[in-house]
């Protein structure tokens, strides 16, 4: 079982790490980050591909495992797949990896012919000497290739000079995926393997007092009852149906512990003492904006609000284990191996260098399958009390819901102030809410501060605020409830874009201004940002009339590096039902790797987004989520999408993530634009339980 796992192409010749080529030419190129639906593994694959000149017809990819990894002392960097670092995080060394397997098949080529190097050119796996006329492949070459010292110093391509990169080429892993051919972990089988369905505590902290075994082991199929840690208890079984029809008969009692009390009302009372607490952390600031406020001739006040989310992937958690007291392997979907297999060998009671992790596609991650491996943990912690028997761990869709770590709760307390002629002088943002790295990685918390919380409002870099205003001052009062916070796609920039976009957009209303120019004379020294506001403002026809009943609302914003907009067009009818009907999206993320790519995750991160909008909002009572399926959880539907048009305008010079920018602009794009319509501001989320008949 453990070999059949290996890497598929460890009897081909590997040139370097990165690339493995066959003797019929085929190019079997290693991705060390995770493919679950944002085409990483395609990016990364062209990424190689131009640097190699290489056959892209002839193209296949694998992963490689952590523990191979670890024991060539990580040759192939970072696992993580998250926060937009697929592509962004390891472009330069993936290339580097795909120059040196060039240059490498070039000197063996050369050396074979008993010629300078530098004669040779290649071009699509073909090896030429350019005064004889002489070709080879690659495949005649690799073996030698593999043997040869590999240079230390490689020059990349100029980008201008790319030929794979750039290009809308069709992804890898689709024809898998229609086919059914493509295992994801819920669909993992193994000779021998026997299935788990667990239940944990409800109640965030709670344990596990007691369960009564006896009632349910002579049950259809079962083979076992055990305790899984101290707060869940899981039913192993032949098949993982007749492990959930025990477990739903099990007796159990839980020990609920101090959460018992919980609710969204305890919670909103502890936020809403956050924004007017003395102290709070400092996040931007630029003058004095009390001061400025304080001089005013219009202040604006408003506060907004944001729920919990769920990230509901598609596929619940799940990993499969074997565990001996020797060795232990786990098959999983994960977006980072490398977490994944210190999670096992934590679990397993042995080091890293016994155990091992397989990675599989994921069924969405959204972040829930990076930071957190809670289930592979489990799935150890299970076969450990059934050595030497593979066991599949999969959650229900309950257990999904009610044990996840959410995006985190908060408000913000909007104030800015005009001065004469309706121009923004002073702008105080006060959030209050969750802090992620206080209950993740608390060292990377900066003198207690979390600047995560400031995404898309800090002074600089990848998620800087897109305006300039005189006098700004950006805090962060952390109250942190005992739900637990996890990254969940687009992170803090989603709330933030809100608050921000929304109230700018109050702001040029209560100056009377357009909100496009009102952003324009804001966006001055911003020119990346001005230019995708412009180019959906542009391409959504703003300034002129929309369709009868149809109106517009904009949203920019900056975030994992890249520049992104957005025009929304809605209709709300005399019931407050809403339509979205189109929205234009503009990103810029400085290298564009496949277009196609981005277009598609543009419209998928817009599902994303308005589903959170529309739906998403998880509420607590007596400690425990209250949502527990999709009936009270539900996503987008397709008659609901609006239709996309996405504007892919790479300036160059940097590279910018594209799976969770865009998502933050959707909903604020949707709402400035439910306002022009209703003359209603909506501040607090999910939409679906406001009221929009207009005002």
């Amino acid at each position: 079982m453990a070999q059949a796992a290996d890497l598929a192409s460890s009897a081909a010749p590997e040139v370097n790490a990165w690339v493995v080529i066959n003797d019929d030419d085929t190019v079997i190129i290693r991705v060390a980050r995770s493919e679950m639906g944002q085409g990483t593994l395609t990016g990364l694959a062209q990424l190689v591909a131009e640097e190699l000149e290489c056959d892209w017809s002839r193209v296949k990819t694998e992963y490689p495992t952590p523990g191979q990894s670890l024991a060539r002392d990580r040759i192939w960097g970072s696992f993580s797949t998250g926060g937009s670092q697929g592509i962004r995080g390891s472009h330069q060394y993936v290339r580097k990896g795909g120059a040196v397997a060039r240059e490498m098949l070039i000197e063996a080529a050369a050396e074979n012919w008993d010629v300078p190097k530098d004669e040779c050119s290649v071009s699509a796996s073909l090896i030429t000497h350019k005064p004889t006329g002489r070709t080879t492949t690659y495949g005649k070459v690799a073996a030698a290739a593999a043997e040869m010292i590999p240079p230390v110093e490689v020059e990349l391509k100029d980008p201008k000079d790319w030929k794979l990169i750039g290009k809308p080429v069709k992804r890898l892993d689709t024809a898998d995926k229609l086919t059914g051919k493509q295992v994801f972990g819920a669909d993992l089988q193994l000779p021998g393997m026997l299935n788990a369905s667990i239940r944990a505590c409800p109640v965030f902290g709670g344990k596990l007092a007691s369960f009564e075994a006896a009632k349910v082991s002579r049950m259809p199929g079962v083979r076992a009852v055990v305790a899984v840690e101290d707060n869940a208890v899981a039913v192993v079984a032949d098949t993982w149906w007749q492990a959930k029809t025990a477990l739903d008969a099990l007796p159990v009692t839980w020990d609920k512990g101090a959460n018992a009390d919980l609710s969204s009302a305890s919670i909103a009372q502890m936020l809403d003492e956050g924004l007017t607490a003395k102290e709070a952390f400092v996040g931007n600031e630029a003058g004095d904006a009390k001061a400025a406020l304080k001089s005013a001739v219009k202040r604006v006040e408003a506060t907004y609000a944001y729920p919990f989310q769920n990230h509901a992937t598609m596929e619940p958690m799940n990993a499969t284990a074997l565990w001996t007291k020797d060795r232990c392997e786990v098959w999983c979907p994960t977006q980072n191996g490398e977490a994944a297999l210190e999670a096992t060998a934590k679990a397993a009671g042995l080091p890293a260098s016994k155990c091992e992790v397989y990675k599989i596609h994921l069924g969405g991650g959204f972040g829930r399958r990076g930071a957190f491996h809670d289930f592979v943990t489990q799935a150890v912690n299970i076969a450990r009390q059934m050595p030497g028997t593979p066991v599949k761990l999969l959650w229900t869709r309950e257990e999904d819901m009610q044990h996840g770590h959410y995006h985190p709760i908060t408000k913000a307390k909007m104030v800015g102030g005009l001065d004469d002629k309706g121009n923004l002088r002073g702008l105080h943002i006060r959030i209050s809410g969750q802090s992620i790295l206080a209950a993740v990685n608390p060292g990377w918390m900066q003198n207690g501060a979390d600047m995560f919380t400031f995404q898309g409002l800090l002074p600089e870099g990848d998620h800087a605020i897109s305006y300039t205003v005189p006098d700004l001052l950006v805090e962060h009062a952390m109250r942190n409830p005992p739900v637990p916070p996890g990254f969940w796609r687009g992170v803090n920039v989603n709330q933030n874009a809100i608050y921000m976009e929304c109230f700018i957009d109050e702001l040029a209303h209560a100056a009377g201004k357009d909100p496009l120019e009102f952003r324009r004379k804001l966006m001055a020294g911003q020119p990346k940002s001005l230019a995708v506001l412009n180019a959906v403002a542009d391409r959504a026809g703003w300034g002129k009339p929309a369709a009868k009943g149809v109106f517009r609302g904009l949203a920019v914003c900056k975030a994992f590096a890249s520049y992104v907009a957005a025009c929304a067009e809605v209709s709300v009818d005399n019931g407050g039902n809403l339509k979205i009907h189109r929205i234009v999206a503009a990103t810029d993320p400085g290298y564009a790797v496949n277009p196609q790519q981005i277009e598609a995750q543009v419209e998928g991160s817009f599902v994303f987004g308005l589903s959170a909008l529309l739906y998403g909002g998880c509420t607590v009572e007596g400690g425990a989520v209250e949502q527990k399926n999709f009936d009270s959880y539900p996503s987008m539907l397709i008659p609901e999408m609006p239709k996309v048009e996405v504007i892919v305008m790479p300036s160059g010079g940097f590279w910018g993530g594209i799976g969770e920018p865009t998502i933050a602009v959707a909903a604020p794009a949707v709402l400035n634009a439910v306002f022009a319509a209703t003359g209603k501001r909506v501040r607090e989320f999910p939409l679906n339980k406001t009221n929009l008949r207009p005002a």
